[in-house]
Formats: structure tokens, C-alpha cells, sequence
């Protein structure tokens, strides 16, 4: 069946049309003004000196690596739980990912379980705020301050979310935002690092652009580059959608707030996204979790579709991909919190303009497909 309710909608509206087609109509389509507007306007929004657009989040947390000083023979510490571009961008710089477990209430990486993962090799620990929500960001740091280690920020899924008062992104030496169309906000591919270090500023701004100098001279390259670029277009669109922002997540959290309003009649069935003290949300995404075990969650994704209703599982856990399993040797029981919250999750339809009517349709199908599966026994 056609799904009439997708899993995600950009919000998209006549000025980011228009800021678009002025970019075409000037033909200037890379390296022009609006992707620097796009970076002075985020980093003044996030509250970090410096921000540096790149194409995506993946090619943001690449260089964020590379400004680390992560390289072959080091160790980062991160999460399990996430999209696997926060793990795999370790090992494009031959560094090795140590996962360590989440914490079963934010899913986010367990502080308690960081000591334990530390050797001498490890020179940084990767924090990736999942969902829209962000880590315990008091607790990491003072482990990373013990341990002289190097913070850097997964932000992808949490901008603008804030662990007491702060927003994420504010914490590491650098940190890196994704812009794709079930984001809170969009730029169809795009990303952004932030800094409040001039010197790694620089050096994102040269590494995103073929490794260029600063004097951006075309046969002046000082180091080995990449093409991170974003482009205009993208740019323009950013710079319309970071306007509005504050808007769209008001508008997620709405949408999240009745999702929690109907969910909270079946509470023996279903755990709602739960929000820690210390934290604010900003709603990348609305995953609940099967409390039952023994109702398999791939079976109510499929009575869902058929339903016209598209639901995924998220997320599954990083350490459990064959290209993992092979290389590391990882395996079932490794990250048992992780692989619980991985086999019993279940993200649902989540963007601006669902109605209450729609939230309440879906509750009621996720309720009776789980019902169905329980009284069946499957």
C-alpha cells in the first residue's frame, strides 16, 4: 500500500523557492556569498566564533577527525547506537572506534561505561547527541578533563538542543550539523562544522576546499584536501530554513507533544522518548519502544506499511554490521543496552503539518498491530 503517512516531510514554502531561484538567476552557483551567510548566521544561532559548511554531515565529522589529530594507531570512544557515519568517520582517518554502552533512558552514550573503554590509545571520544537530544555533557567532560582527552560533538541529529542551558555544539573542540531533508531543518545535503578555534577554523576552510591556502590561489594548495564544498543553492536554502527554525522545532515538539498525549493511555505497552532533567529537545526524530520483547518489532513495521503508515527501525546498533563483525569481531551481547534499545525500537511518521486527527490514527494502528501481534503470540 502507498504510504500516506511517510516517514519524514521537509517543510519547505515559497521563500525557500525564491531564495533559491535568485541564486540561479544570478549563475553564481558555488564559492559565492551565500554559503558564507549561511556560516556567520548559524554560528551566531548555535554560539560558537566560527562555523565552516561542508557537504555533509559525514564530510563534516571526516575533518573534525582530521582537526582532532586523530590518525592510525589512535582510539576514539563513542556510541553504538547511532548512524554509522559517526563510527565510520574514525576509520576514514585508520583510527579505531571503541564502542562503549548507552544509557537506557536518553540513548545516548552511558558516562559510566567510558572509564572502563580507556587505553593509551585513546585520544578523543566522539559524542553523537541521538535524536534530538543531548548527552550528559557534565558528566563527559569531566571525564574527558581527567583523562586529557578531546571532545568531539555528533550534533547531526540535535541542533539547538541544550543540556543545562547550553546548546550542543558548544562543548567539544569542534562539532558538526547535518542538513538532510528529515532534519529539523534542511539544506537537502549539507552540513556545518563549528568551532571556537581560529587555527581549526582555518583549517576545515582549507581541507573542505582541495586543501587550498588561505589566499585561495588555485595552484596553492598546502595540504591534502577534499571536496566538502557546499554548494549556493544549498546555501540559500539554509539560510531561509535557520530562519525559521526556532518555528520548526516548536512545530516538532507540538507534534511529539501529541504523540505523547495518546501513547500515555497505553504505558504498559509502549515507552514514550523520555527527556532528562538536565535537557531540552529538539526533536530530530519520534522513536518509541516495544516493551514486550517477544513481539517481534520488524512484524508491526510490516503490518504498519500495510496500513499505509511507514515506521523504521531506529536505529540498529553500529557494532552488529557485517563490515563490524568482520573487522573487529564484535557480537550479539557485546552492548546489551544498545542491542535491547535497537531491537525493540520503532521510529514513527514525524514532521510538521501532522494533525492531532493523524497522530490519533497512528497511535491506533501502532496500539492494535501490537495488540494483534501480542494475542497472537508473534
Amino acid at each position: 500500500m502507498k504510504n500516506i503517512y511517510p516517514m519524514s516531510r521537509p517543510h519547505i514554502g515559497n521563500e525557500e523557492r525564491e531564495a533559491v531561484s535568485a541564486v540561479l538567476k544570478t549563475g553564481h552557483l558555488s564559492l559565492g556569498p551565500k554559503h558564507k551567510e549561511f556560516e556567520e548566521k548559524f554560528a551566531k544561532k548555535i554560539g560558537t566564533k566560527y562555523a565552516c559548511s561542508v557537504s555533509s554531515g559525514t564530510a563534516g565529522l571526516h575533518l573534525a577527525m582530521l582537526g582532532a589529530g586523530i590518525g592510525p594507531g589512535d582510539e576514539v570512544i563513542t556510541s553504538p547506537f547511532s548512524f554509522v557515519a559517526s563510527a565510520n568517520c574514525i576509520l576514514y582517518v585508520g583510527a579505531k572506534p571503541v564502542f562503549a554502552d548507552i544509557d537506557p533512558v536518553t540513548y545516548n552514550l552511558d558516562p559510566s561505561k567510558i572509564e572502563e573503554k580507556i587505553t593509551k590509545k585513546t585520544k578523543a571520544i566522539l559524542i553523537v547527541h541521538i535524536f534530538g537530544q543531548s548527552a550528559d555533557m557534565s558528566s563527559i567532560i569531566r571525564i574527558a578533563k581527567k583523562h586529557r582527552l578531546k571532545i568531539v560533538e555528533d550534533a547531526c541529529e540535535s541542533i539547538c538542543a541544550t543540556h543545562k542551558g547550553n546548546n550542543t555544539g558548544t562543548f567539544g573542540e569542534s562539532a558538526v550539523f547535518a542538513f538532510y531533508p528529515n532534519k529539523q531543518m534542511t539544506t537537502g545535503e549539507g552540513g556545518m562544522i563549528v568551532t571556537d578555534n581560529k587555527k581549526l577554523h582555518s583549517l576545515f576552510m582549507s581541507l573542505r576546499n582541495q586543501g587550498r591556502a588561505e589566499n585561495m590561489q588555485w595552484l596553492d594548495h598546502e595540504r591534502l584536501g577534499y571536496n566538502y564544498r557546499i554548494d549556493e543553492l544549498s546555501a540559500a536554502l539554509g539560510v531561509v530554513q535557520l530562519n525559521k527554525l526556532d518555528y520548526l522545532i516548536n512545530q516538532r515538539a507540538g507534534v511529539a507533544d501529541l504523540y505523547n498525549k495518546y501513547f500515555s493511555k497505553h504505558a504498559d505497552v509502549v515507552q514514550i522518548p523520555i527527556v532528562a532533567a538536565d535537557n531540552t529537545h529538539s526533536w530530530f526524530v519520534y522513536v518509541i519502544r516495544i516493551k514486550n520483547p517477544k513481539i517481534k518489532r520488524d512484524r508491526i513495521i510490516e503490518d504498519l506499511q500495510k496500513e499505509g503508515i511507514a515506521t523504521k527501525a531506529y536505529l540498529p546498533s553500529i557494532h552488529l554490521f557485517s563490515f563490524y563483525k568482520d573487522k573487529f569481531g564484535f557480537k550479539k551481547g557485546d552492548f546489551p543496552v544498545s542491542e535491547l534499545i535497537s531491537s525493540t525500537s520503532l521510529a514513527l511518521p514525524f514532521y510538521v503539518g501532522l494533525k492531532e486527527k493523524d497522530i490519533n490514527h497512528i497511535v491506533n494502528k501502532v496500539i492494535s498491530a501490537i495488540d494483534l501481534r501480542h494475542k497472537h503470540g508473534k
